[in-house]
C-alpha cells in the first residue's frame, strides 16, 4: 500500500505545482511538460513526416494552404514564429498543426473542402489546439495517470497485470478520453474565432462537419472515442456561432 500512496502523493503534488490558468480557455490546466521539449519533439515529428511520407509537388495547393494558414496564424496571434507548410499525398482527409510552427494538409482534404472558408475551419481548429496547449496538457495528464497506475500494479502483486489492464481502460474511458473530447470542442470554438478574425465565414465550419459526417462509413461510440460525435460537434458549433451573431 505504501507504493500506491507514494504514487498518489507524488501525483497530487505534481498537480498542485503544475496547475496554470489559461486565459484563452478560461480554465486551469495541468502542465508538467517543458515547452522546449515539446517543440523539439514536434520538429522531430515534422522531419520524420517529410522523410517518410510522399510530398505533393502541386505549387498551387501549397500556396493555398500558405495563404489560408497564414491568415489563421495571424488571427491567432502566432505570427511571432516561422511557419512551414507541406501538402502530403494521402487518401485520408486530414490536417495537423504542430506547436513548433508546422502545418500539414493532405491532398484528400484539399479535394474534400469546397472553399477556402472550410479549409480555414480545419486549420483554425488545429491552430486552436496549439493556442490551447492541448498537446502539453494531454501529455501531462497521461504521464500523471501512468504514475498512479504503476502504483496500483505494484500493490496488486500476482494480479498486477490484470489490474493494470483494467485500470488503464478505466483511466482512458473515465479521464483521458473525456478530456480529449473537451479539447476538440474547445479547438472548434477557437477555430471559429480565428476564422471570423481572418475574414472567413464561421458558418462554413458547420457545413464542413456536415460534409465530414456524410463521408463517414461508421463511427466509434462517443463514450469510447477521442472525438465528439459529428452530431455533438455540429450542435455545439451552431450554438456558439449563433451566440456570437455570426450566422
Amino acid at each position: 500500500m505504501n507504493r500506491f500512496l507514494l504514487a498518489a502523493l507524488m501525483t497530487a503534488g505534481a498537480t498542485l505545482s503544475a496547475c496554470a490558468y489559461n486565459d484563452t480557455l478560461g480554465r486551469n490546466q495541468f502542465l508538467i511538460v517543458d515547452d522546449a521539449a515539446l517543440t523539439q519533439q514536434a520538429d522531430a515529428a515534422w522531419a520524420q513526416a517529410l522523410r517518410t511520407q510522399r510530398i505533393s509537388n502541386d505549387a498551387a495547393a501549397l500556396n493555398r494552404i500558405r495563404n489560408v494558414g497564414g491568415r489563421i496564424v495571424d488571427a491567432a496571434g502566432l505570427s511571432d514564429r516561422r511557419w512551414d507548410y507541406a501538402v502530403f499525398v494521402s487518401d485520408a482527409p486530414n490536417a495537423f498543426v504542430l506547436p513548433s510552427g508546422k502545418i500539414g494538409v493532405t491532398t484528400s482534404l484539399l479535394a474534400l473542402v469546397r472553399n477556402d472558408d472550410q479549409l480555414a475551419a480545419v486549420l483554425g481548429h488545429e491552430v486552436g489546439h496549439v493556442v490551447a496547449r492541448h498537446a502539453a496538457e494531454r501529455y501531462s495528464t497521461s504521464a500523471a495517470t501512468g504514475l498512479v497506475l504503476s502504483g496500483v500494479q505494484g500493490v496488486a502483486g500476482d494480479y498486477g497485470q490484470a489490474a493494470g489492464a483494467i485500470g488503464g481502460l478505466g483511466a482512458q474511458l473515465g479521464v483521458l478520453l473525456p478530456f480529449s473530447r473537451r479539447d476538440e470542442l474547445e479547438a472548434d470554438r477557437l477555430g471559429v474565432d480565428y476564422m471570423q478574425r481572418a475574414g472567413y465565414r464561421p458558418a462554413e465550419s458547420i457545413a464542413l462537419w456536415r460534409l465530414m459526417q456524410a463521408q463517414r462509413q461508421g463511427a466509434t461510440p462517443e463514450f469510447a472515442s477521442t472525438h465528439p460525435s459529428d452530431t455533438t460537434r455540429i450542435s455545439a458549433l451552431e450554438g456558439y456561432i449563433n451566440s456570437r451573431g455570426w450566422n
